[in-house]
């Protein structure tokens, strides 16, 4: 598929999410928290990625608040900048209190000083998506971070990959894969978790 069909299916699926409402949103946020325990996900998770919502993507706040709770740890992506290099995803520890800066996207991250997080110290890896299909194909935003954090690992040492959406982002026909997308092992919605792969 052409770039620009891909891009044209990123702008209509960022449409579907960036018209829920708040009070949606919201509902959605505490459902997802709710089947992410209901699922067992973090039983065998001592240390879980995820990320800081933006542009109409799920938020995750309460799911930290619980996983927090629960003596989980919790990571976020921080995009790291080295001259002449792609710049590249890690992860660092996300405490309740833990200061955040904003990136070069404008979304918050650790600031210097949080704890770094190995790619191999996280269990479960949550990612945020514009679009899934029921392949565990995953549309992303098209800078290609998580492919490159997660292609660098070899699969038996990746953690297990959930995608985190809105409903509405489900795609009925299949999206579009390149050679380097690692696809999701399952997805997190509204309506439940549902295991893709494995």
């Amino acid at each position: 598929m052409k770039s620009q069909d891909r891009a044209a299916l990123r702008r209509t699926f960022r449409r579907h999410r960036r018209a829920l409402s708040p009070e949606l949103q919201l509902h959605h946020s505490i459902a997802v928290a709710r089947h992410f325990f209901a699922a067992g996900l973090a039983w065998r998770a001592s240390t879980v990625g995820l990320y800081i919502a933006n542009d109409g993507e799920l938020d995750l706040a309460p799911l930290a608040a619980r996983l927090r709770a629960a003596g989980k740890r919790v990571a976020l992506p921080v995009i790291r900048s080295t001259p002449g290099r792609t710049p590249l995803l890690e992860f660092y520890r996300w405490d309740a209190h833990a200061r955040l800066q904003r990136n070069r996207y404008g979304i918050p991250e650790p600031a210097p000083g949080a704890a770094f997080v190995p790619a191999l110290g996280l269990d479960l890896l949550l990612v945020p998506l514009v679009a899934f299909d029921h392949h565990g194909t995953r549309l992303g935003m098209g800078a290609g971070y998580y492919d490159r954090f997660l292609g660098a690992l070899a699969p038996g040492l990746r953690p297990r990959i959930v995608g985190v959406a809105h409903e509405v982002q489900r795609s009925a026909t299949a999206l579009p894969a390149a050679p380097w997308d690692v696809p999701l092992d399952g997805i997190l919605t509204e309506r439940g978790w549902q295991r893709l792969r494995g």
